[in-house]
């Protein structure tokens, strides 16, 4: 990959705008690393030059500043599952940064052979108070008919930025799923690509973000098609409260050779109080015929139809709020890989609805 030095974004580019990397000051970090805990990853976990080699699995290019520093400074975590072996537990990385004034870059790479499968659990914490940086790249390359789990975790405290790139590569007849849970942060930003480079590959994106306060999260996606018959399926779903924002903007691009590919693009954001914000900008690039794909946002309060239902059924205003914007979520937690954390964001959840005003 090139180490050539690039600029610093602004948000004239579009895939920064909407953003507040105007307000991003680099300098006043000094380089720091993450407390990290690694469970169930023996047999897996590779060390030393076999970890390393393994960077670039998935980022064939720098894409921003920001991916460059990871790959330059980053500390690597590798993982890699061999051909036709099924991983038996859960991988479940802990990334916790508890000092302020510092930049910490983790990188993961986790490479999965030919017809081999496994799940993994990467977990960003900071205590609120933290105002630190971290700058995250999660690398995903599953071979033919490899099959690939990955949840990333937000739990970052209220003062710590999050500027984030996951990609994932997956070859012939492969499976790559790839969920976000975003709840904490300052500015959170993940940048979510996945390309199917490889006939009959399939990739599923999902994503549950609620911000309230004054938080911001930030999503960029890329579902990109470059074999016949390849499948993507996207979706995204979210809440703003108080005076909070989110942007989503991603892209379908189909290539000359893919043919036959199936994708699909969703993104719902709620607004729960009249000083929040969302943007959602979905679009679409297609260099071929015979293709099957949708795209759809929405932006909105509370269903009033909804709403009304319950309270017509005897449920209090405030409590038909709160089930309404948790049955919202549903779809989404249903989506999630089994796991002893899926009962705490469900927690989360119902901590962040609080009261809807």
């Amino acid at each position: 990959m090139s180490q050539t030095t690039l600029a610093f974004p602004t948000v004239e580019e579009e895939i920064w705008r909407y953003s507040r990397i105007g307000e991003l000051q680099l300098d006043r970090f000094a380089a720091g690393t993450t407390s990290v805990t690694i469970e169930n990853a023996d047999g897996v976990q590779v060390q030393g030059t076999d970890a390393t080699s393994l960077v670039g699995s998935g980022m064939r290019s720098h894409p921003d500043i920001f991916a460059q520093l990871n790959t330059e400074h980053g500390a690597v975590i590798a993982l890699h599952i061999g051909k036709g072996k099924v991983h038996p537990s859960t991988v479940v990385i802990t990334h916790t940064l508890s000092q302020s004034g510092i930049v910490a870059y983790p990188r993961l790479v986790i490479k999965a052979d030919e017809n081999s499968e496994i799940t993994v659990v990467e977990r960003f914490v900071s205590p609120d108070g933290t105002d630190s940086l971290i700058v995250p790249v999660a690398e995903v390359h599953a071979a033919q008919s490899a099959r690939v789990t990955y949840l990333a975790i937000n739990e970052l405290g209220n003062s710590t930025w999050q500027i984030g790139h996951q990609v994932a590569v997956g070859e012939r007849d492969s499976t790559v799923r790839m969920f976000t849970v975003a709840l904490g942060g300052d500015y959170a930003r993940v940048r979510a690509e996945v390309r199917l480079v490889g006939q009959g590959a399939s990739a599923q994106q999902t994503a549950l973000y609620f911000a309230d306060g004054n938080q911001m999260h930030d999503f960029r996606t890329l579902q990109s098609h470059e074999a016949p018959r390849t499948h993507s399926d996207l979706l995204f779903k979210g809440a703003v409260k108080d005076k909070s924002k989110s942007v989503y903007t991603g892209l379908i691009k189909i290539t000359e050779e893919g043919t036959k590919t199936e994708a699909f693009q969703t993104n719902r954001t709620l607004t729960l109080s009249s000083g929040a914000w969302a943007e959602s900008v979905p679009n679409l690039e297609i260099d071929t015929n015979d293709v099957k794909c949708s795209h759809a946002s929405t932006v909105g309060p509370i269903d009033d139809d909804q709403r009304f239902y319950l309270e017509s059924r005897g449920v209090p205003p405030e409590i038909a709020e709160r089930l309404v914007v948790f049955g919202f979520f549903d779809e989404v937690i249903e989506r999630l890989p089994a796991s002893d954390f899926v009962a705490g964001i469900r927690e989360k959840v119902i901590a962040k609805l609080g009261s809807i005003s």
